[in-house]
């Protein structure tokens, strides 16, 4: 815990993230690992997520923009390649690129005119990847449109087409069917741009859930050369049904900062919604919404304090929150300065809570509560 008894922290354990990066090497089976550092990791800080990463051996991390691509270099990670997922933009974009190093995502034929230009101008070859959009609607080249962008960066002297993939919709669904149908359309672009002699070194579609579904799409997709893991690298399962030995890399702890005792029916935070039925201790914990904790979540959170959960009652309020201790008995002891867990710990063993728990309480994905872990929480890094 900090020093400031204001201030809550995460703790970052760099030995978990190294046993869930060697649990999707495993599962990957010799294909490589691009491992997904995004939205500042996650939550868990980028610059030393992807450190140890590196220091893993990881060659290839995946960030969405030049912004944070270039805060990882300036952070003095020197990984071979930082993929550039939004791709680009503008003229500026495109020479920011080339200067860094970088290799961006190409989503259609303006990203290609763009990257062309920055290479010529710096005078060497620009690796670059293309998304092909075979679900989402939302980025990478339509099918239709695909084989021929492949084509004109084959050509192109000044680009070097280092790779080629899909993005997953479904894979985290139980029925496979519409991912299955995903490949093939993907393995038909591929094919039919094979023909016009296009041969990209590096080939993958497999998120976090594509990786973890098994041999099903595994075998369906025979071509793939990489995976694309993100959120399991930070223990986090995509959907309940997925059964892999993940660690919680992110622990979020708040200190309790006053303890009442309070009579029954007395209201607990604003608008006096919830109100104690009997004698009772009200633990204040500074942390709240602005620190990540969902309004939503109200009624049915929980925390970890001195060894057993225990209830969030009343509103979410910006810098607190209220918990119900129950009745003061001699071996329930809380007081000033002991410490509550918010999620993480033991993850789902029965002395801890799992992110995917807390975010089923404001019914969101456990992606959110852990991107939405406020700036005033101190990141301590731990198993380094």
């Amino acid at each position: 815990m900090t020093s400031d008894s204001s201030t809550g922290v995460a703790r970052i354990d760099l030995a978990a993230l190294r046993e869930n990066l060697a649990t999707a090497t495993r599962v990957a089976d010799g294909r490589e690992v691009i491992a997904v550092v995004k939205a500042d990791a996650y939550g868990h800080g980028a610059a030393t997520v992807a450190r140890a990463l590196a220091d893993a051996h990881v060659k290839r991390l995946a960030v969405l923009s030049i912004d944070e691509a270039v805060s990882l270099r300036e952070a003095g990670i020197v990984a071979p390649q930082i993929l550039v997922l939004s791709g680009l933009h503008t003229r500026e974009d495109a020479r920011e690129v080339a200067a860094r190093g970088l290799t961006p995502v190409l989503h259609d034929a303006r990203g290609l005119e763009l990257a062309s230009e920055a290479a010529k101008k710096l005078g060497a070859p620009l690796a670059v990847q293309v998304e092909v959009d075979t679900a989402m609607a939302r980025m990478g080249v339509a099918r239709d449109e695909a084989v021929e962008l492949l084509a004109h960066i084959g050509d192109a002297r000044e680009l070097d087409l280092d790779g080629v993939f899909t993005h997953f919709s479904r894979a985290d669904e139980t029925d496979l069917g519409p991912s299955l149908e995903q490949l093939r359309e993907f393995r038909d672009v591929l094919a039919r741009a094979g023909e016009r002699g296009v041969a990209p070194r590096c080939i993958h579609a497999a998120n976090s859930a594509g990786l973890l579904a098994g041999k099903t799409l595994a075998d369906a997709f025979p071509e793939a050369t990489a995976v694309r893991p993100g959120i399991m690298l930070y223990g986090v399962r995509p959907a309940a049904h997925f059964d892999a030995p993940l660690r919680a890399v992110m622990q979020v702890e708040a200190r309790v900062v006053r303890v009442q005792q309070v009579p029954a029916d007395t209201p607990v935070g604003y608008g006096a919604t919830w109100s104690t039925r009997e004698p009772s201790r009200i633990a204040t914990l500074a942390i709240g919404y602005a620190d990540g904790v969902a309004c939503a979540s109200a009624g049915r959170a929980q925390v970890w304090l001195a060894g057993r959960r225990r209830p969030v009652v009343g509103r979410v309020s910006m810098d607190y929150v209220g918990v119900d201790l129950g009745p003061e008995t001699a071996d329930d002891p809380v007081r000033p300065g002991d410490v509550a867990v918010m999620f993480g710990n033991a993850g789902r063993d029965a002395d801890g809570i799992a992110v995917e728990e807390v975010a089923s309480w404001s019914d969101t994905i456990p992606y959110e509560p852990l991107v939405r872990v406020g700036a005033r929480i101190a990141r301590q890094v731990v198993g380094g």
